[in-house]
């Protein structure tokens, strides 16, 4: 797995925990139900985990995926990757242009500015950036695909599974 880029990665946890990288995408079930059970492991008290997310939409199968991972990036310039992150995989199955315009304005993102940067080369290259480095590792084939530590985790990705692995 390509090393984690502070400066452009989306990175939440303290430093000295354990990381959880995952390949996702907004429109996969399963990429939610991953969401959910991360969430689940970084609530829990100790020393905690780091947690990553790279953008991996499935454009064959998820034909609003590409559009919700331009919105988090849209997002992320304005400082609130995290929440509109969080927004799309609750309103998961709402992810239409109107959806995503009507998030950034719940978040109160400047929508022109937003709009502007959703469909901009820079955030598309971005999200290729991702996309790129989750096929140059060989193990990304679907989503999500979870790494721990720079490996490739195989195991389920329910809280007791990924704990386990964690050695928690």
């Amino acid at each position: 797995m390509e090393p984690l880029d502070d400066a452009v990665d989306h990175v939440r946890g303290g430093s000295a925990g354990r990381l959880i990288v995952e390949y996702g995408d907004y429109e996969c079930p399963y990429s939610r139900q991953a969401f959910r059970e991360i969430e689940r492991v970084e609530r829990r008290p100790g020393d905690g985990v780091r947690f990553a997310f790279r953008h991996f939409p499935l454009t064959e199968i998820h034909p609003h995926a590409l559009a919700a991972a331009t919105a988090a990036e849209a997002a992320a310039l304005q400082g609130r990757f995290w929440d509109m992150h969080e927004l799309l995989f609750h309103r998961q199955t709402a992810l239409e242009d109107d959806d995503l315009r009507r998030y950034a304005a719940e978040l109160e993102l400047d929508v022109a500015l937003f709009d502007r940067d959703r469909t901009g080369a820079a955030v598309l290259r971005r999200v290729r950036r991702d996309v790129q480095s989750g096929i140059a590792s060989g193990e990304v084939q679907g989503t999500p695909t979870l790494f721990i530590d720079g490996v490739v985790h195989r195991g389920g990705y329910d809280a007791a599974a990924l704990l386990e692995a964690l050695g928690r």
